[in-house]
């Protein structure tokens, strides 16, 4: 995750900026902004590049990491726009389904713990979780007005909510 973190925080520019993100065991998800669409795949493929790079050297490794390229989904309103940040946010509550998790919890593997749109402030039970979000966020702050305000007045998220 340390990895993952620092590439995220290298991949912020002045055209694309990753806003959000989380990282599950075979794939992740980033919600970014961009000033267009050439800027945006540029940045995705700047990301991916310096992932593989750093990921294959820590793992002494070589070769593809990712499968397939990526897909996009464009957000175009506040309702679509809220719905993408709980399912990006919370979304090994999707994966994991059969498990229960206590109502205070956040993803460690996402930018959950940088996220300011949480209805309740998070909570720490362990050291870890406190060092985590002291970390400076590797994420960059949203400028758009669909991520800073306009999904908010359907409401802020809870932990208690289900992936959309």
């Amino acid at each position: 995750m340390k990895t993952i973190r620092e590439c995220i925080r290298a991949s912020q520019k002045a055209t694309f900026r990753v806003v959000e993100f989380n990282v599950l065991s075979n794939h992740l998800h980033l919600i970014a902004e961009s000033t267009d669409k050439e800027a945006r795949a540029r940045g995705v493929q700047g990301f991916a590049v310096r992932l593989v790079r750093r990921l294959n050297f820590a793992m002494k490794r070589s070769g593809k990491l990712f499968a397939h390229r990526y897909h996009v989904r464009v957000l175009t309103t506040p309702t679509q726009t809220r719905n993408t940040l709980r399912y990006v946010l919370l979304n090994r509550k999707h994966h994991a389904a059969e498990q229960r998790f206590h109502k205070t919890w956040f993803d460690p593997h996402s930018s959950a713990p940088w996220f300011d749109g949480w209805a309740q402030p998070l909570r720490t039970t362990m050291q870890w979780q406190q060092d985590l979000i002291e970390m400076p966020a590797p994420t960059a702050k949203a400028t758009t007005w669909l991520l800073t305000t306009g999904w908010k007045r359907l409401g802020l998220l809870r932990f208690d909510e289900a992936p959309a």
